[in-house]
């Protein structure tokens, strides 16, 4: 699946590092946002982890 975080670079780099529940395959470059040059988004390539039990 492909996966948009959008926010500052702060807030994205925090979210990319609590998703544990996918196994991500790609990440790919900050892409400065259209409106407001303080937000970025970042794409992920991720597929679900076979064995997601806490």
């Amino acid at each position: 699946m492909r996966i948009r975080l959008h926010g500052k670079p702060a807030e994205t780099a925090a979210a990319l590092a609590a998703i544990q529940v996918l196994h991500i395959r790609a990440v790919s470059r900050p892409y400065p946002d259209r409106r407001s040059p303080m937000f970025q988004r970042i794409y992920l390539d991720a597929t679900p982890r076979e064995d997601t039990r806490r």
